[in-house]
C-alpha cells in the first residue's frame, strides 16, 4: 500500500506553472488528481484530442483540453503579492489548521 502524500495544492487555488511546455502561465486548480500528484489547471497543459461524431460533438473534430501537470512543476500564487510562495501551515484564533504563504505570512482561503 502506497503512502498518501498530504498535497499543498488544492482545487480552486491560483497557481503558476514553474516548469515545462506552460511555463509562466497562470490559472486555477480544477482538479486534483493526489494518487498521481498531479493537477488540471484552467487553460494551462493544453492537448489536442480528436474526437469521432456523437451527439454532443455532432462534426467530431479536433478538440482543446487541458492535461494533467505535475504537482512539482505549480506554485501557489500569493494572495497579497501576487508573487508564487511556498505554502505552511499555522493555527488561527480559532486553535484550527490553516494554510499560509510563507512570504507574506498571509491565509490562503
Amino acid at each position: 500500500m502506497e503512502k498518501k502524500i498530504k498535497l499543498k495544492i488544492r482545487k480552486g487555488d491560483l497557481v503558476k506553472v514553474i516548469a515545462g511546455d506552460s511555463k509562466g502561465q497562470q490559472g486555477k486548480v480544477t482538479e486534483i488528481i493526489a494518487e498521481k500528484n498531479r493537477a488540471v489547471v484552467e487553460g494551462v497543459n493544453l492537448i489536442s484530442k480528436h474526437t469521432k461524431p456523437n451527439a454532443a460533438n455532432p462534426n467530431g473534430g479536433i478538440v482543446k483540453k487541458e492535461a494533467a501537470i505535475h504537482i512539482s512543476n505549480l506554485a501557489l500564487v500569493d494572495p497579497k503579492t501576487g508573487e508564487t510562495t511556498r505554502v505552511g501551515r499555522k493555527k488561527n484564533d480559532a486553535g484550527k489548521l490553516v494554510r499560509v504563504a510563507k512570504k507574506s505570512g498571509e491565509e490562503i482561503k
